[in-house]
């Protein structure tokens, strides 16, 4: 969702921009039939501008006096004409056909009904689809190849009207700024672009594949914010490369399916529409859509080599009309692929052009991604490219490039606006009153206020300074926090807080030493820390499972009363090293005193039961309840390859979801160091997975956990459910379980969530309008309590180490596992999730909430 804010308040920042550039525009036909020709493409080939035409032949280019203009399509020939002066500004040209019909083709046609029996379309491709394996570059033993991929952002379509008139004559600069777009002949205004070289390898023996990155550049907007990371990755995860030869092609964080993957047939409708001359190769024309033009796939043609290897030739993939997907509002992909000298077919040219809007009021964005691909070699490569299991590395000169090595690596030529990017901000933060603007902005997308140009301190976040509890009432807080341009090494944070119901003052302080140099904060990727930290502070044991900070103000406002807290005085030590492969290992030395306050009691059952207090009694009674204290030593690994990140002065956001993640931890109860006063040890393993359905069916999120406390402990330290008592949707949590209303030394949890992508309701005639989307999940808990840790059981009454247990907290029936049914739709408004919780057993304890709304704001395509 960040990396849309940043657009959108960007795209309120600069709306006001227009041109006073000449254009012309076109149509193109055929020369027999008089028809548009469909994505024709118009080009001053000596400049490098070119665009494409629409599927009715139409195009709009920038007008270029003294230049020629190139156009041309598949199965036509080029024809040029001379742009001067004199030459008007709505052209007709026509392209003469050079299709020659090859024998034994059977052209079917699209308005007959759909039958995959005896289909000679369905046919062919089941062929294509088996040829994949014979053509694939794996069957080498080495190759390489470089590629150049460059990623613009920038308004689009862009127009005059009277409100930028005044706007323009005191900022007369935005006009240098905005040109026409080569792909969509469209007026924009680039505002970031990122450009990338990389080299990638392969290995069959033993099996090994890295990218390279040996060339980065980044300019633009997201340099206005000091985590403009956001950006840049956001941009580079949902506009990733498309490879059509994989069954699943990654794209706006969905995966689509391929229109020559494995479960193609049953998802695409063919068409042969005819047999061309491409480039001198004779290729089948095919054309192809999804069943549901609602789903996740592609509308869009192919042009298949006609002999053996049945390749790709070139393709063109676009969203279908009815398309599903939010915020686009035009997708299209163009790839091309050239033989080499050894007769082997590679990608050399991949186009993505996607025109967004998020709203109507807001100005329209254009992205678009050029890559390509050049120097395969598939000689035998040196074994030290192969070393270390992380799938990408980074040159450590790869942001030192200079003009020379882009002007050599440069795939597609900067425009004019592209190259002037540095220029164009300079300009905006002269504007009058921009610093306080660009104040506000920063406040709101990252949570926290800058204090300087550059920020050596930010304040925040921003959503803690007001919040509420039990025991504080109102509370205010006040944080802050060191960056990089302090010291790239040595970080601060912490926050002093108030309580106006308890009196009470409390502190966290930080100090983190990053063992690598970071760019703005100690928490980006690879993590490699040192961290020392000091807290005094209150909170419910149901804090720790909320993913956000706890003085969170949405995550204030609870659907149960949480009465049972604990002051917690924490001094720890931890250690957390990141490999770039995906392993985690952290060590954590922690000693922490912790005293009850509320309904919560320490009180060993040698000593006289508790009693609750009544609401009405004073909260300065309430704070004496019992006190306990643990040292304990923790160690932790955590594999997720293939994770990525965006970092926030938050947190920092996983964005590639769809890798498998594990963890194992194991703490250890020190009784007799630092004061420890007990002897424990606990074991925990988590998993989780996405499940990506074929067929368009969506995903299913699973987590599943597991933990032992293997020693005889009082009820602080048993293991205590993951409850989520807010109305904000929280991962990993249970949603109708009160604070601490179930207590075990065993215990497994399922968590599953199915989104179905829209599948059921995009078939409803009704509710296909709205573009809802279908949610259901069900989260299990099985729990149990050894009879050493059970203070009901006789056998343990009196003793001295036990402790009573709080009241409405209650022993689980191992062979009931607590079960709650969550039914949710999404995108509403394209913007909100909301979902039904049903708690369907445990109904009989008096805590028990049989069911409840809980709502999010979730930003998905």
């Amino acid at each position: 969702m960040k990396q849309r804010v940043v657009i959108l308040l960007i795209a309120m920042l600069t709306a006001t921009v227009a041109t006073s550039q000449e254009i012309v525009t076109g149509t193109v036909i055929d020369a027999q039939t008089g028809e548009g020709i469909p994505f024709v493409s118009a080009a001053y080939k000596d400049a490098g501008v070119m665009v494409s035409g629409s599927n009715n032949g139409r195009f709009v280019i920038e007008k270029r006096n003294g230049a020629t203009l190139t156009l041309s399509a598949v199965g036509y020939k080029e024809n040029t004409i001379k742009i001067d002066a004199a030459t008007p500004m709505t052209v007709r040209i026509e392209l003469k056909p050079t299709t020659q019909h090859l024998k034994g083709v059977t052209i079917k046609s699209k308005r007959n009904k759909y039958s995959r029996k005896d289909n000679p379309a369905v046919e062919l491709m089941r062929r294509v689809i088996a040829a994949k394996k014979r053509t694939a570059l794996e069957n080498h033993p080495y190759y390489r190849y470089n590629k150049y991929r460059k990623l613009t952002l920038a308004f689009n379509d862009v127009h005059d009207d009277d409100t930028t008139i005044t706007f323009f004559k005191k900022h007369p600069w935005l006009l240098d700024q905005v040109e026409t777009s080569p792909y969509t002949g469209k007026r924009v205004l680039p505002v970031s672009v990122d450009e990338t070289v990389t080299q990638h390898i392969y290995r069959k023996e033993p099996r090994s594949e890295k990218d390279i990155i040996i060339g980065e550049t980044s300019t633009g907007v997201n340099e206005l914010f000091q985590t403009g990371d956001i950006l840049t990755v956001a941009m580079k995860d949902v506009f990733t490369d498309v490879d059509i030869y994989d069954d699943e092609i990654r794209l706006l964080q969905y995966p689509f399916t391929s229109p020559i993957g494995d479960g193609a047939i049953s998802f695409y409708r063919y068409y042969i529409v005819d047999t061309v001359k491409v480039e001198r190769d004779s290729c089948f024309h095919i054309e192809f859509l999804p069943n549901n033009q609602q789903d996740f796939g592609f509308r869009g043609e192919l042009y298949v080599i006609k002999d053996s290897t049945l390749h790709v030739k070139q393709c063109i993939l676009t969203l279908p009309k009815k398309s599903d997907v939010n915020f686009v509002d035009n997708l299209r992909i163009e790839q091309k692929y050239t033989q080499l000298d050894n007769g082997e077919w590679v990608l050399s040219s991949d186009d993505m052009i996607v025109e967004m809007v998020f709203a109507k009021f807001l100005y329209k964005v254009l992205v678009t991604r050029a890559t390509r691909l050049s120097e395969y070699d598939f000689t035998e490569q040196p074994t030290n490219l192969f070393r270390g299991k992380a799938r990408e590395r980074k040159d450590a000169n790869a942001q030192m490039r200079d003009e020379e090595f882009w002007s050599l690596h440069r795939g597609v030529e900067l425009t004019k606006s592209e190259s002037s990017m540095d220029n164009f901000l300079k300009n905006i933060e002269n504007i009058k009153g921009f610093k306080y603007i660009i104040f506000c902005l920063r406040a709101l997308v990252e949570n926290y206020v800058e204090t300087t140009d550059p920020s050596l301190v930010d304040i925040g976040p921003v959503n803690t300074m007001i919040s509420q509890n039990f025991i504080d009432g109102l509370r205010m807080r006040a944080s802050a926090q060191t960056t990089a341009n302090l010291n790239p090494h040595w970080f601060l944070s912490g926050y002093y807080a108030y309580g106006f119901d308890s009196r009470k003052h409390y502190y966290k302080g930080e100090l983190t030493y990053s063992l690598n140099k970071k760019e703005y904060l100690p928490r980006e990727f690879p993590k490699r820390t040192l961290t020392l930290t000091s807290t005094y502070d209150v909170c419910s044991p149901s804090d720790k499972f909320i993913h956000t900070d706890k003085d969170n103000v949405f995550t204030s406002f609870k659907w149960s009363e949480v009465d049972k807290m604990m002051f917690y005085n924490r001094q720890q030590i931890q250690f957390e090293y990141e490999q770039e492969w995906g392993l985690k290992t952290a060590v954590t030395l922690k000693t922490e005193g912790n005293e009850a306050c509320g309904n919560l009691h320490f009180v060993t059952l040698a000593d006289e039961a508790p009693v609750d207090y009544a609401d009405n009694m004073p909260i300065t009674e309430q704070l004496h309840n019992g006190k306990i204290r643990t040292t304990e030593l923790s160690f932790q690994l955590r594999i997720a390859p293939g994770e990525t990140y965006i970092n926030t002065k938050q947190r920092r956001i996983p964005m590639n979801l769809d890798t498998p993640v594990f963890t194992v931890g194991h703490t250890m109860g020190i009784n007799g160091f630092l004061g420890g006063e007990y002897t424990y040890n606990y074991t925990e393993l988590k998993i989780y997975k996405r499940f990506w359905m074929p067929h368009n069916w969506g995903k299913i999120d699973v987590y599943l956990k597991g933990g032992i406390q293997w020693d005889r402990v009082p009820f602080p330290l048993l293991i205590v459910p993951a409850a989520n008592l807010s109305y904000i949707i929280e991962d990993e949590s249970f949603n109708l379980i009160n604070n601490m209303e179930f207590l075990n030394d065993r215990f497994a949890s399922l968590d599953a969530s199915w989104d179905l992508n829209g599948k059921i309701f995009n078939r409803i005639p009704l509710l296909k309008k709205l573009k809802w989307r279908e949610y259901i999940g069900v989260k299990c808990l099985w729990g149990t309590l050894t009879d050493k840790n059970n203070p009901t059981l006789e056998r343990n009454a009196g003793s001295s180490y036990l402790m009573y247990f709080p009241t409405g907290t209650y022993v689980m029936d191992k062979n009931k596992p607590y079960v709650e049914l969550i039914a949710g739709i999404h995108n509403i408004f394209k913007l909100l999730h909301v979902q039904y919780v049903y708690r369907v057993n445990y109904q009989e304890l008096p805590t028990a909430r049989k069911h409840g709304i809980r709502l999010m704001m979730r930003v998905t395509f």
